[in-house]
């Protein structure tokens, strides 16, 4: 596995973990909704008032969007969404079990499901990428009885992108092209088409979302990759394109 010390900070990681707290602001009702009442009643308050009605009527929309956004139906049918678009694991050998992190409450499903698909021999090797995930991963891996020589990791990426850039990095010139690809639902489709466009061939096998997290996680969770899902998309992130720079040193 990579050494800590060596990874790198990337200005492209820095300026996507900037958008995540812009977008932790945004679902903030105590921010976002006192922006849109202002949205509302400043037309008919401050002159010229020529677009008054159309300015007024925007306002009203984008609450009534934003309270269905955050709305346990709006956040059931966004995960749904999310969900549709991901294709069923066909049961197909794979060169690596690839397990994304994703946080402490994460970890425990991801490493049952991965020990899981090398138990039932899916592939020989699980690899583990994530920042403050990917060493824990591999030691929990070992606590279930997977050997040190089928585990192996990058603990450099801070993003989606930055998972997918590293990991091939390194297991592509081992000849490494079809991946068994785990992650929680929500964050599946972002992931898969982030891989696919790095060469990959790519198998979902999502992992359960943990009992644990509150509606209000579970709704920054699903909101987060809708946005994510389009904005990646936005940056051509999930056209075909070069690994790059590994982001690590040698």
């Amino acid at each position: 596995m990579v050494d800590l010390s060596a990874c790198q900070i990337t200005a492209a990681g820095d300026l996507t973990r900037s958008l995540w707290r812009l977008l932790n602001l945004l679902l903030q009702p105590t921010f976002i909704l006192p922006v849109l009442a202002v949205m509302i009643a400043a037309p008919w308050i401050v002159r010229p008032r020529r677009w008054k009605r159309r300015i007024s009527l925007a306002g009203v929309l984008l609450v009534l969007l934003y309270s269905l956004g955050l709305s346990p139906l709006g956040i059931q049918m966004g995960g749904k969404g999310l969900a549709l678009l991901i294709p069923r694991d066909g049961g197909q050998p794979a060169d690596a079990i690839v397990v994304l992190g994703r946080g402490g409450d994460f970890r425990p499903s991801r490493v049952q499901v991965a020990a899981e698909l090398w138990q039932q021999q899916r592939a020989p090797l699980v690899f583990a990428s994530g920042r403050s995930d990917a060493k824990e991963i591999g030691q929990m891996l070992e606590a279930t009885g997977l050997p040190a020589e089928a585990i192996d990791g990058e603990p450099c990426s801070a993003t989606t992108n930055e998972n997918a850039l590293f990991t091939a990095a390194l297991l592509q010139p081992r000849g490494i092209r079809r991946l068994i690809l785990v992650t929680d639902p929500p964050h599946m489709a972002r992931s898969l088409l982030t891989f696919r466009s790095l060469g990959f061939e790519v198998i979902p096998h999502p992992s359960p979302v943990p009992k644990s997290l509150d509606n209000r996680k579970r709704q920054f969770l699903v909101l987060r990759e809708w946005a994510g899902l389009i904005g990646y998309g936005m940056m051509g992130r999930y056209l075909a394109r070069e690994t790059g720079e590994p982001g690590f040193g040698a």
